[in-house]
């Protein structure tokens, strides 16, 4: 007989429902369409300078309750509509998580916590918080990890990130080239900018790549380019890269690549030490920086839940503490409040100038 040659090391292949029939059970309503295609175009503007506000991406940094996540959107809500002159507030919604090495893998992958890996209930379970986030109104932020899950939501998504970890993959490059919305490339763990330049540079141009069509079929996957690419600092290799002289050299990388000189500061992780109680410190000298005339730096991001801090996943899940993230610790709701109406009230008078300019 044939030696066998192939899946030596795989146990099984589950059904997974195709993005076709997730979405038929979950559909895009008009409210919800209106709210991710008024977020996008917002976006754009704010990256083409038609439009002089900052955006926020503020949010937890996971999703692991949606009740407690439809608590915070529907606060955010009203907050986003108090601010909405100066900021143009998205909310963080993610649920795919890379790990150095172990640790729980986001909603999406293990819905319930426990290892089990329901990803077909953590897909649909996902794809339905994003329509109630939407529903309120507020567009949604993401991390694009697994290539194939934009298919499933990516039509209610308003902005992406790609990770400081696949930042250089070419699997990456080629997806954020063919996303429907703005993508936000981050820098390097290590706090270089070459991958992330390059990522921006690369999703830019046409791609051609395997993937999955909606049917869920293997289809040769042909892209236009993805013309608003930008970068995203958040710190690395041991120190922030938030203050001028880091922000204007990245002003020089992009314009080197010849790419449009639109940064965005992470007031989280590297940035912050992750400690989230300096996340507010960061937004402050951002917003400063403005103030005294930078025109490069278009949005900020904040990890942000209801409770500050974060707790480790219990093995009985009632003993979770309500509105606390399971991942990266981030500031309270308060603190979120407070950390927007100052950036709101320092940036009033100023923002206008730059689009005079």
């Amino acid at each position: 007989m044939t030696a066998r040659t192939e899946n030596l090391n795989v146990v099984g292949f589950d059904h997974m429902p195709s993005p076709a029939e997730i979405k038929a059970r979950v559909p895009l309503t008009e409210r919800a369409s209106q709210a991710v295609l008024s977020g996008r175009r917002a976006l754009t503007d704010i990256l083409d300078r038609k439009d002089p506000r900052l955006f926020v991406i503020v949010g937890p940094c996971s999703i692991h309750d949606p009740k407690a996540g439809l608590d915070y959107a529907r606060r955010l809500r009203k907050l986003a509509d108090d601010v909405r002159d100066t900021l143009h507030v998205v909310m963080r919604v993610y649920f795919e998580k890379p790990r150095t090495s172990t640790g729980w893998k986001g909603f999406i992958n293990d819905p319930r916590m426990d290892d089990s890996f329901h990803i077909e209930e953590g897909m649909e379970r996902g794809r339905r918080f994003l329509l109630d986030v939407a529903e309120t109104g507020l567009p949604a932020a993401t991390e694009a990890l697994d290539p194939i899950a934009p298919q499933y939501y990516g039509d209610l998504i308003s902005w992406t990130a790609i990770g400081a970890r696949t930042a250089e993959s070419q699997t990456h490059r080629e997806m954020a080239s063919g996303l429907s919305t703005p993508v936000g490339f981050k820098n390097s763990t290590d706090g270089s900018l070459e991958a992330a330049v390059n990522g921006v540079l690369s999703a830019s141009r046409p791609h051609s790549f395997l993937g999955l069509n909606e049917s869920g079929a293997s289809a040769i996957i042909r892209t236009r380019g993805n013309t608003y690419g930008h970068l995203v600092l958040r710190g690395g290799g041991g120190r922030p890269n938030y203050d001028t002289v880091s922000i204007s050299l990245a002003e020089q990388a992009l314009t080197k690549a010849r790419l449009p000189v639109n940064v965005v500061v992470d007031c989280s992780h590297s940035n912050s030490w992750k400690k989230p109680e300096l996340q507010p410190l960061v937004m402050r000298d951002v917003v400063h920086q403005i103030r005294e005339g930078n025109r490069s730096v278009v949005g900020l991001m904040v990890e942000s839940f209801l409770e500050a801090g974060n707790q480790p996943i219990p093995a009985d899940l009632s003993q979770l503490r309500y509105g606390c993230s399971v991942t990266d610790a981030c500031v309270d709701w308060k603190t979120t409040e407070d950390m927007l109406r100052s950036a709101h009230e320092a940036l009033r008078g100023v923002l206008p100038a730059r689009k005079a300019a």
